[in-house]
This record gives structure tokens, C-alpha cells and sequence, in this order.
């Protein structure tokens, strides 16, 4: 059968209306703005403008990461985060831009902004390590300047609107005030020696307060926040306290599991005591102890060894880097570097985020936050 010109046409309008309705409805229906804060877990180059010890813009990092044609971008994984996962899956239409990259500006931000910075924590001193972070107080203050910038965009009316029902707030945060704060003896002997784990706790979660509350007075309705992972049992942990593959360091697990039980009623207070919101809670110490004990259930060969690092029976010392020794089953390690799950960890992490159930993600998974 032949085409003439008439057909062409038609067949031609028919396919770019289609394709026009259709995205369309894909941003109809899927989410709006991701809004990411935390630490390295899910910066995506924040750091790549800071003079600080804490990188990840240097090679083999990013090696999958197939938007930038496996060149680093500042992720400390090998591909995607988490975030960037999470935004794929729920229609989000680009990755949330780093708020520090000079391309942050104008309709670019209406897909989302990332605040994360590696190092950073939700109490001012953490991270001081690394020289340079952005810690939670000042990814706030970021937020508030691109909220403004919403308003000039979108209007006022539209702006509001936009954050507070098409946009998701994700925050990952927690794990350096442990592992870069408290239980660093260089910095924090004096700290440890004065304050109790339960007084330090009680200072992250009446600092983390503060923190929500800001961000709900700045329109953010739809939260999700991750706790504090397993932090006793990355190779990091296990290489310089020379446990066998199986242990986990107990101090640093307990601390976790005490801050996570406390920020649990704080989630459940915030939903009770901030109308209109919905405070999702991430249950990432589980999720992530379930890969690391079943580790090969789900396909990876190893749950205590870095797939890039040096030193130690685990690769657990020297961060990822272009010295670094790097596995040729990237796919196969729960653990990228000493400190940072791989994609294929992010992938499975992620989807019980989006689809799980109550023991993973609780009151809504993230496609039903979206949906709210």
C-alpha cells in the first residue's frame, strides 16, 4: 500500500497529537517537583562547588550513569541515587538540578531542586571533617530562595499550589551527625565525654523539628524521610574495627536504632500537629539490613565488600577513586564504596519505596504520596 501526500499528513498530525496528549497526561498524572535534602546518599554534585574534602566529581564514580555518559557528576555511587530513581518512577520529567549548579534557574527548577551536599548532617557541627558541607539549616536557606523563584515562574497562586500538592520533599539525613559527629574521636571526644547518646539524640530530633517545621511554613506538604541505615555494618565500619564479614559494629547500630525509634514519634507528631501535611517514614535501616543478611536472594555476591576502595580485607578505607581498585561485577555488590550502596542496591532500595508495604514505608508508599 502506498502513501500520497494527504496520508502522510494525516498520519503525521495523528502521531504528534498522540504524542503531545500523551505527555500531556504523563505530567498530568505524574509528579510535578522533587525536592531532595540530605547527605551523600543523594547529592547529585552539590559538592562539586564547595572547596571541601568530600567529592565524588572524579572517575570511576558515575561509571553507569548513563545521562552523563558514565562521567562523574558528583553522585558517590556508580549511577543513580535513590532520589534519582524514586523521580524517574513517579513521572518526574528531568533529575532535580543541583542548587548550586549554575543551570538552577528559571523553568529548570520545575522538575525539582537537590540541596544534598556529602558530609552534611542535621546538626551544624557535623561534617566539619571534610572542611566544607552544606548541612540541613542551610539547605533550607536554599530552599527558601528557590521557593521565591517558584513565585516568579508560576505566580504567586500557581507557585503555592504546585509545592504543595505536586511536589515531594525527600530528606536523607542522619547517618554523618553518627558517623561524622558523634562517634568521630578526633573532633567529638569532648562532645562524648559531656553528652550522653540520649542527650545527642535529643538534640538531633529537637534540631530536626525545627528543621520540617521550616520547610511546611515554606508550603512543603508532602514529605518523605528516610531514617538512619545500618551504619555499623558498611565496609568502612567493618574494615577499621576488623569484624568478619557477618559482624556489624554494635555501638553504631544501636545509636541508629535509638535516634530512628525517636525520629518514628516525631513523624507521627508533625502529622498530628501540622494540618495538610503527610510525613512519610522511610524505614531504610530494615530495608537495608534485609539486603545486606539475604544479600544473595537478591542476585549480589557480596554485602561487605566495596566494589571501589582501598584498604583492608573490604576495600573499606580509601574512598572511591580514579587509584582505586574496582570489581568488574558492579552489579553483584550491595556496596559501591566503603560507605555508599550501588545502583543495583539503589534499584531494589527504591522500589520497595515506591510499591512497598507498612514494614518498609509507612502510612503511604510513594506512589500513593504522589497520588495524595
Amino acid at each position: 500500500m502506498t502513501l500520497n501526500c494527504y496520508d502522510m499528513l494525516v498520519l503525521l498530525l495523528l502521531l504528534v497529537s498522540k504524542s503531545f496528549y500523551g505527555n500531556v497526561d504523563a505530567q498530568k498524572n505524574g509528579l510535578g517537583a522533587s525536592f531532595i535534602f540530605g547527605d551523600s546518599l543523594v547529592d547529585a554534585g552539590n559538592n562539586n562547588y564547595l572547596s571541601t574534602l568530600s567529592k565524588a566529581n572524579i572517575r570511576p564514580n558515575g561509571i553507569d550513569f548513563n545521562a552523563s555518559g558514565g562521567n562523574p557528576t558528583g553522585r558517590y555511587t556508580n549511577g543513580r541515587t535513590i532520589g534519582d530513581i524514586v523521580g524517574e518512577e513517579l513521572g518526574q520529567p528531568n533529575y532535580a538540578v543541583p542548587f548550586l549548579a549554575p543551570n538552577a534557574t528559571g523553568k529548570a527548577i520545575l522538575s525539582g531542586v537537590n540541596y544534598a551536599s556529602g558530609g552534611g548532617g542535621i546538626l551544624n557541627a557535623t561534617g566539619r571533617i571534610f572542611v566544607n558541607r552544606i548541612g540541613m539549616d542551610v539547605q533550607i536557606d536554599y530552599f527558601s530562595i528557590t521557593r521565591k523563584q517558584i513565585d516568579k515562574v508560576l505566580g504567586e497562586s500557581k507557585a503555592k499550589e504546585y509545592v504543595m500538592k505536586k511536589s515531594i520533599f525527600s530528606i536523607t539525613v542522619g547517618a554523618n551527625d553518627f558517623l561524622n559527629n558523634y562517634l568521630l574521636p578526633v573532633l567529638s571526644i569532648g562532645a562524648r565525654i559531656s553528652q550522653s547518646p540520649d542527650s545527642f539524640i535529643d538534640d538531633m530530633i529537637s534540631h530536626f523539628r525545627a528543621q520540617l517545621t521550616r520547610l511546611y511554613q515554606l508550603d512543603a506538604r508532602k514529605f518523605v524521610i528516610g531514617n538512619v541505615g545500618p551504619i555499623g555494618c558498611i565496609p568502612y565500619q567493618k574494615t577499621i574495627n576488623q569484624l568478619n564479614e557477618d559482624e556489624c559494629v554494635d555501638l553504631a547500630n544501636k545509636l541508629a536504632l535509638k535516634y530512628n525509634a525517636r525520629l518514628k514519634d516525631l513523624t507521627a507528631e508533625l502529622n498530628d500537629n501540622l494540618p495538610g501535611a503527610t510525613f512519610v517514614l522511610a524505614n531504610v535501616y530494615d530495608l537495608v539490613s534485609e539486603l545486606i543478611k539475604n544479600y544473595d536472594k537478591y542476585g549480589f555476591t557480596t554485602a561487605s565488600r566495596a566494589c571501589c576502595g582501598n584498604g583492608g580485607q573490604f576495600a573499606g578505607i580509601i574512598p572511591c577513586g580514579p587509584t582505586s581498585s574496582m570489581c568488574t561485577d558492579r552489579y553483584k555488590h550491595v556496596f559501591w564504596d566503603p560507605y555508599h550502596p550501588s545502583e543495583a542496591a539503589n534499584l531494589i532500595l527504591a522500589k520497595q519505596l515506591l510499591d512497598g508495604d507498612k514494614r518498609y514505608i509507612s502510612p503511604v508508599n510513594l506512589r500513593q504520596l504522589r497520588d495524595l
